[in-house]
This record gives C-alpha cells, structure tokens and sequence, in this order.
C-alpha cells in the first residue's frame, strides 16, 4: 500500500487531505512543518511526498532540495497559494515532480498522485520488477532469472525495503526498527548477517547493496 507524507500547516487542509486519501485506500503521515516532514522521510519509508511551500521552522523549498539531496526519485508534489511563475519556476528548479495551486481539487490531486506513481514504478501493487529479478510481496516470491529463490521473512523484507527506495541510506536502526520491531532484543550485527546471506542468495546484476561505512546500507540499481 502507497504511503504518502502530507507536509501541511494548515491543520484545516492537512485534515482534508488526510482523509480524502485514507478513504481512497492510501496509508498516511502527518507533518505540520518542513522540519517535522524532514525528520519523518529520515527513519521512516515513504512513497510520495505532498508539501507546501510555506512552512514555519523549514519551507517547503528547503524540504525538497534537504531529501533530493539523499533521494532523486521520490515522486514529490507541491501545494501552494502561490501562482506567479517564477514561484512555480523555484518549485521546479528544487526538485518538484508536480504542482498545484490552492485550493486543490481533491479528485484532481489523486489523478496526479496515480500517475506520479506509474511514472516512477513505485511499489503500488507491491512488486518490484527488474530485468532479472521479481520480488512479489503479495505472495512473498523472490525468482532471480524466473528461478525461485528460498528468502526467510526478514530477508526478503529487508531486499524489498532496499529496493524499495534505491539510493537512500538506511541506518542499521531504521531496519532494525521497521523489519525487527522495535522491541526486538536483536542487535545490530543481525542485520549485517541477513545482508551478508541476501548477497549471497540473491546475486543479482541489477542491483548492488552499499555498505556506507559507520551508517549502514542502501541499494544502487546498475
């Protein structure tokens, strides 16, 4: 299921938002600021992200170029009061996928949101297919060259959520805490052992898992 961040201060709009989508069958998270956004796409997963430009503590702006700074492809759509073209031109030039201009047509606001998805390939009906791997998490298949391959429940997670958003760093905590829980008693070294046996399993030429020293791993798709 998509999940998407509504970074909005106005808590009237936010609201709107908010529920017009969890009815159209969306997971969501609430941000009232850019900095509160920020923090949220730093240790959680995130599919789409909707902002506005004018936010107390951090803007709109300074949110996107913050996240296109660790992530490229993360759909990104803006929402603002502001319709002079060189505001829109600043909301491009920062990294923007689209735009629209209050008030927001809420059916609108979902076509746009459908078709940024399509357009990046994002994990809609939870699959992630490349040249020569498929990773089905409806059913929890892994085929590498359309051979299966055996992958416990915390493996194939872990791959998927790689995958998932290529290029983001994820810390050894972040997984620890979405694929383990955070109650779990595991420690840090539990993660470095599923990557160690996923790269084993599963050697794949689409993608290589990072190790980034004294952080932990992200996935580079080749």
């Amino acid at each position: 299921m998509l999940k998407i961040l509504v970074a909005e201060d106005d808590i009237h709009l936010r609201k709107l938002i908010v529920t017009y989508l969890l009815k159209n069958g969306y997971q969501i998270a609430e941000a009232s600021h850019g900095e509160e956004a920020f923090q949220y796409f730093l240790n959680h997963h995130v599919d789409v992200l909707i902002t506005d430009v004018m936010m107390p503590i951090m803007d709109g702006n300074t949110l996107v170029k913050k996240i296109r700074s660790m992530n490229r492809d993360l759909p990104i759509m803006m929402l603002t009061a502001l319709e002079r073209y060189a505001d829109k031109e600043k909301g491009f030039l920062s990294g923007v996928d689209d735009y629209m201009v209050k008030p927001v047509d809420m059916q609108e606001m979902l076509l746009r949101i459908k078709a940024l998805a399509r357009r990046y390939q994002l994990v809609v009906a939870n699959k992630i297919e490349l040249p020569t791997l498929l990773l089905d998490a409806n059913s929890g298949t892994c085929l590498l060259n359309q051979t299966s391959v055996s992958l416990t429940s915390k493996e194939f997670r872990l791959l998927f959520k790689l995958l998932s958003t290529p290029n983001k760093i994820f810390t050894r905590e972040q997984l620890m805490n979405e694929i383990w829980g955070f109650d779990s008693e595991s420690y840090d070294r539990t993660v470095d052992t599923h990557i160690k046996r996923i790269r084993d399993l599963v050697p794949c030429d689409d993608y290589e898992i990072i190790t980034v020293r004294r952080l932990g791993y992200k996935a580079v798709l080749k």
